[in-house]
């Protein structure tokens, strides 16, 4: 009887393992990957899915829905990896087209003129690293002081927080870093 236990337990240990490489669906049935908990963003509130989503946006190009507090990253055959994001607090939303301009890795913060006038107590430049409110990575929109980017509260995703930019867990960030370009197009929508 004690072999028995003993490969019941191996078994258990085995499954519980192999998930950390499972799909996972939410409660709609779109499948979602399991967080990995990248530079301590933490999991997100709002897993990433892969959705229908018909549009005529080319594959490739990132949809911002500030009212759905979603990013979409258009894949082809109609659909999309569906992100939670944070996005600005009322008086903060905006709209428009742009591109991304430039991607950093941890990248250091400057906050801008605007910021330091309404939040004096921030400081003037932070280096990039785990605590910066940047995240793991940041990616750049046209000339707009504002970037998709990490962020090490990831209670604050689904929320409407920040003063303009869109904030994803550091885990979200990198997955969309690692799939977008310079010059990728993005959209940002406040329907």
């Amino acid at each position: 009887m004690r072999p028995i236990a003993l490969m019941f337990a191996a078994l258990t240990i085995l499954a519980g393992a192999g998930q950390a490489h499972a799909q996972f669906f939410d409660s709609r049935g779109y499948q979602s990957e399991a967080p990995s908990f990248f530079g301590g963003g933490g999991a997100s509130p709002i897993p990433r899915t892969t959705v229908n989503y018909p549009t005529s946006y080319a594959p490739g190009t990132v949809v911002v829905n500030t009212s759905e507090r979603r990013l979409y990253l258009v894949l082809p055959n109609g659909q999309a990896l569906r992100y939670g994001i944070g996005v600005g607090r009322d008086g903060f939303r905006w709209g428009g087209v742009h591109k991304i301009t430039a991607k950093r890795e941890w990248p250091d913060w400057t906050p801008p003129s605007q910021m330091l006038a309404r939040r004096p107590d921030l400081p003037r430049h932070m280096k990039g690293g785990v605590d910066n409110p940047l995240g793991a990575r940041a990616m750049y929109l046209g000339s707009t002081l504002y970037r998709i980017h990490g962020s090490n509260e990831p209670e604050t995703i689904g929320q409407a927080v920040s003063s303009g930019c869109f904030r994803m867990t550091n885990d979200d960030v990198t997955d969309l870093y690692s799939r977008v370009a310079v010059g990728t197009t993005v959209v940002v929508k406040n329907n």
